[in-house]
């Protein structure tokens, strides 16, 4: 083999490596999805969304029915107002309860659909009444933090009080 092959091959090598890197990436950042399938659309209010963004799944019973479609922040009640894209195929009634998830400790975040008993289904621009926000687990930490060094505090006044 010359030099001007082996030259070729390794181009060819660095060009494949940079694709694949470009493409996991591209699928990481949740941009391979772009799809303007018909569906319909739902909006949800929460009081915090997380780490959600555009494009998220929306799952119900962990299948993928959905996407979210727009994140925006309602000037009125300081809600975020999330607009999901059903695929058509699916139906859910009225009473579904969409909340915030998380795929393991620090995987992607999701909009779960769960149950309701409602026999009366969502249509067309509708809106989800009953949402759960996301557990922001910075929060949840700096509460029990709170939590542990005002009970430090109390023990201490208490004990010097005796």
């Amino acid at each position: 083999m010359n030099r001007s092959t082996i030259d070729l091959w390794v181009g060819i090598f660095v060009v494949v490596g940079l694709g694949a890197i470009v493409f996991l990436a591209l699928k990481v950042g949740n941009l391979l999805t772009v799809s303007t399938a018909p569906g319909y659309h739902l909006q949800a209010h929460f009081d915090n969304i997380g780490a959600l963004k555009m494009r998220a799944p929306v799952k119900a019973a962990g299948v993928v029915v959905g996407r979210v479609e727009s994140v925006r922040l309602d000037p009125k009640a300081y809600e975020a107002v999330v607009t999901l894209r059903i695929d058509p195929q699916y139906e859910f009634t009225r009473e579904k309860i969409a909340s915030i998830n998380t795929s393991g400790l620090l995987g992607e975040s999701y909009v779960g659909l769960d149950a309701g008993g409602d026999t009366v289904m969502l249509k067309d621009g509708d809106r989800i009444a009953k949402t759960q926000s996301a557990v922001v687990i910075e929060k949840l930490i700096g509460q029990f933090l709170f939590d542990k060094a005002s009970d430090k505090a109390s023990e201490t006044s208490a004990g010097a009080r005796k």
